[in-house]
């Protein structure tokens, strides 16, 4: 497996290595032609004045036996001064004269390539870089112009003068820019690797942390956070937080589902012991026949409240399926309407308990956005609740009334206080507000629980309060 270190260095020296080529490519390139071009211009001038004086040499002495004391000082004045190498031949090729400025040297019998000559002599110039079939040891930028004298219309050559650069320059600049590049290419490459080194680490050990935590993870402690890194303000710092922020989220999950199973084990453990119990009584014969019906309705009761229990859990399972796949489709209903249905079919149970129900909600149709069925089953929820635990002979007040857009919705009852740290608990999993499980033997903890997620599904808020033994919870819908 390839590290982040090795894929960051490996990178980096790319970048130098790619970025120095093409330097230094770039860097040559424009040097070579402002040489070039400067050593051209300067062996084209000079081989202009050379072949012009030249010809006037030869018309009037009607010959290139270059010896002239006075010639030579010139040719060899503007080699030395141009820092040029300079050779007179006859039209043949054969070299007359060769100076570089401060020497003079005879080329006996050697003669200039063909092709440079039949150039000059065809094409009236050369140029170009060349050695001259070895006659100097190195390749120099070469100029070649001939000496022409005019006779009457005719143009006619006697010769040709040829003005060679020192290339010496070029090759030391080349060298010179070669070694400073190789050295500072040397110290980026160095450099590269100890930032490399550095911010790889920088980098990685955040994440290392992050694996580690995750094996944690997976082996059941949730407990493990990654920390010290929340001032980075990068990449890096957000990611620990967004782990973090997972870690807490798995922590809870993790806390709920032993929650979960702990509370349904609990309420499925005490009706099956309750039932297992009096039929093993009525079957061994511990139970008197006369006390047989009793306890065949307590089994009874008993299996009832299995069976809302499980219901229930069905009902919970299909909101919370229905919650992370879509939104719930809504429509416009009656929010008056579903309400008094649910009274009605709440009536026999207010009616056992003695007692009143105090509706306070518009006489016209109220519209709201939702699921009818959804919030129908909200309505029965509450309601129900609140006829639970109601004090005997005393008043269900319903209140719905328009707020801001919402239809809001209250349903208060009188009874005992829930305690204030109670109250974030009761949309909760099977909480029950009772200090005893047993005690409300028709609920089993759902109910609540269910009401705020259809709630929560339709994007809608539910509060409650409870202070001098008035409970009262609110929940809001959107008018249509």
């Amino acid at each position: 497996m390839r590290s982040l270190y090795k894929r960051q260095l490996a990178m980096m020296l790319g970048i130098v290595v790619i970025s120095f080529t093409l330097l230094s490519a770039a860097f040559m390139l424009l040097s070579y032609r402002y040489i070039i071009g400067a050593t051209r211009d300067s062996v084209e001038r000079n081989a202009g004045y050379i072949s012009t004086f030249t010809a006037s040499y030869y018309r009037q002495y009607l010959t290139l036996d270059v010896q002239d004391d006075f010639y030579n000082s010139y040719v060899a004045s503007i080699a030395r001064i141009s820092d040029s190498y300079i050779i007179v031949a006859r039209t043949d090729g054969e070299i007359l004269c060769a100076t570089d400025g401060s020497h003079f040297y005879t080329y006996e019998n050697n003669y200039l390539p063909e092709g440079v000559v039949r150039t000059v002599l065809d094409q009236g110039q050369y140029s170009g870089m060349t050695n001259l079939g070895g006659i100097y040891p190195e390749r120099r930028y070469m100029v070649a112009l001939p000496v022409t004298t005019t006779l009457g219309q005719l143009s006619v050559a006697q010769g040709m003068v040829l003005v060679a650069g020192d290339a010496s320059s070029l090759s030391e600049m080349w060298s010179a820019t070669a070694t400073i590049f190789f050295f500072s290419a040397v110290v980026v490459l160095l450099i590269s690797v100890v930032a490399s080194t550095l911010t790889s680490a920088y980098q990685a050990r955040p994440l290392n942390e992050m694996a580690e935590a995750a094996r944690k993870f997976g082996q059941g402690d949730f407990d493990v956070r990654v920390t010290g890194y929340e001032g980075r303000c990068d990449e890096i710092s957000t990611l620990a937080e967004a782990f973090n922020a997972m870690a807490s989220s798995l922590e809870k999950v993790e806390s709920q589902r032993s929650e979960f199973i702990a509370n349904v084990s609990h309420e499925l453990k005490t009706p099956m012991t309750t039932i297992a119990g009096f039929a093993e009584g009525i079957l061994d014969g511990t139970i008197p026949p006369e006390r047989q019906k009793e306890s065949l309705e307590i089994i009874v009761s008993e299996t009832r409240r299995l069976s809302r229990l499980v219901r229930r859990m069905l009902d919970l399972s299909r909101l919370k399926a229905l919650s992370e796949t879509a939104v719930t489709a809504q429509e416009t209903f009656d929010l008056t309407e579903v309400m008094s249905r649910v009274i009605a079919s709440l009536e026999s149970k207010i009616t056992s308990r003695k007692l009143d129900v105090d509706v306070q909600m518009p006489d016209e149709k109220l519209l709201v956005w939702g699921d009818p069925d959804s919030v129908t089953q909200v309505c029965y929820n509450l309601l129900d609740n609140a006829a639970k635990f109601a004090a005997p002979d005393s008043t269900i007040t319903i209140h719905i009334a328009k707020k801001d857009g919402k239809a809001v919705t209250s349903i208060r009852n009188l009874g005992a206080t829930i305690p204030s740290d109670e109250l974030p608990l009761l949309f909760d999993r099977f909480h029950k507000a009772d200090s005893s499980r047993s005690m409300d033997r028709e609920g089993v903890g759902l109910g609540l629980y269910i009401v705020k997620t259809i709630l929560g599904n339709l994007k809608e808020n539910i509060s409650v309060t409870s202070e001098d033994g008035v409970t009262q919870f609110t929940f809001t819908l959107t008018l249509a």
